[in-house]
């Protein structure tokens, strides 16, 4: 399925295997590692992204003359889980209003609530502002042509979102956390940089992990243990199972073995060990580039006092502090970030819904979200414990 919009044509291809990986990853430059062609595909071939879990690719792929100059992870979705872009409220409100909520379109990585998404594009293509039009005019076609209830795109990049928000997109704004290394030259001195009586807390929160001897550190992917990615995979159940109905449960082991193989290179593992033990009590997964590092999923055998600040926050930070990048996204949620020196920031997702009605509502009443969202912002910026001028 295509059509020509302009000098380029639109497709829609079922699988990141349509896509050359130099060509993908030459896009994605710059961009997050989870917009890589090797962590897209995957999630594909693990089986984590299909049919039966919900997730339909329908990737967008722009051609001219040249050939591929364009490119975008789409998704037709027949839920709204795995998204952290909770959208309940609205699919709620369709079914009061008899309108159909699913399918609808999802422009994201999969499971990954991290600032960054964008439609990509080659460096040197000479009009790519037009080409991002051309993309979304694409997928509102797509998405009015078979009966999609609307477009969502989410955890975008900062700059897109204002030419999304310009060509007609609706922000829904969110709230996130992220953690600034100023230059620090240890952890102590970035504790230095808090009120005594955060910094006691931190300071004895890992001393008593200490003294009940286990032992924390971070270990590049590129020299960790092939059996850990089985052992990650674990603790990702588990922890996900802890979490009921607001887990996100989608990775299969596959996944997890399989970045043993193509993504060892952008991760670090966070790990715990007791005792006389060689297998780790716990472990967190994280990924890199040169600017940033990303928390993304973590779990334990047993419920160990402070294990989780120390493999989570603390040591991913002392990590960070070493190899000079400049911060650290921890992932969603938790009161007890902003108490450990993670500022909030604004992330957004951008929508359009076909239905007029549904579209009007939204329109009408998103600024109230996006205002609680802000105090919310306010709240936990005011839980910070950072030294006041």
């Amino acid at each position: 399925m295509s059509h020509p919009h302009d000098t380029v044509t639109i497709s829609w291809e079922r699988s990141m295997q349509a896509f050359s990986p130099q060509e993908w990853n030459a896009m994605a430059a710059g961009s997050t590692p989870f917009m890589r062609w090797e962590w897209l595909d995957l999630l594909e071939r693990s089986g984590s992204v299909r049919l039966e879990t919900g997730w339909l690719p329908l990737h967008c792929a722009v051609r001219d003359e040249s050939g591929l100059v364009g490119a975008a992870p789409l998704y037709a979705k027949g839920h709204g889980e795995g998204e952290f872009v909770y959208d309940r409220l609205w699919a709620d409100l369709a079914r009061q209003l008899d309108i159909h909520y699913y399918p609808k379109l999802v422009a994201a990585s999969p499971f990954t609530p991290v600032r960054g998404y964008s439609f990509l594009s080659l460096p040197s293509y000479p009009r790519r502002a037009a080409l991002r039009h051309s993309m979304l005019s694409g997928m509102l076609q797509l998405a009015q042509s078979n009966n999609f209830s609307g477009l969502h795109v989410l955890f975008i990049q900062d700059d897109f979102g204002d030419q999304l928000e310009q060509w007609g997109m609706t922000a829904w704004e969110h709230q996130g956390f992220l953690w600034e290394n100023r230059g620090y030259g240890s952890f102590e001195d970035f504790l230095s940089t808090m009120r005594s009586g955060a910094r006691t807390t931190i300071r004895k929160e890992r001393k008593r992990l200490a003294d009940s001897g286990v032992k924390v550190e971070v270990v590049d992917g590129t020299q960790a243990p092939e059996e850990w990615f089985g052992l990650m995979h674990h603790y990702y159940e588990d922890t996900n199972d802890k979490f009921g109905e607001w887990g996100c449960k989608y990775l299969t082991r596959d996944f997890f073995l399989g970045l043993s193989s193509c993504f060892r290179e952008r991760l670090a593992f966070s790990a715990a060990f007791e005792p006389g033990r060689e297998d780790p009590v716990g472990l967190a997964l994280l990924v890199h580039d040169e600017g940033t590092l990303y928390g993304r999923y973590w779990g334990a055998a047993r419920e160990i006092p402070f294990l989780h600040f120390e493999l989570c926050y603390y040591a991913p930070m002392e990590w960070a502090i070493r190899r000079r990048i400049a911060s650290y996204d921890p992932g969603m949620g938790g009161e007890h970030k902003p108490r450990r020196g993670f500022s909030s920031l604004t992330t957004r997702s951008m929508h359009r819904y076909i239905d007029p009605v549904l579209a009007k509502v939204f329109t009408r009443h998103i600024p109230q979200l996006n205002a609680i969202a802000h105090e919310h912002i306010q709240h936990l910026e005011a839980m910070c414990p950072f030294k006041r001028p």
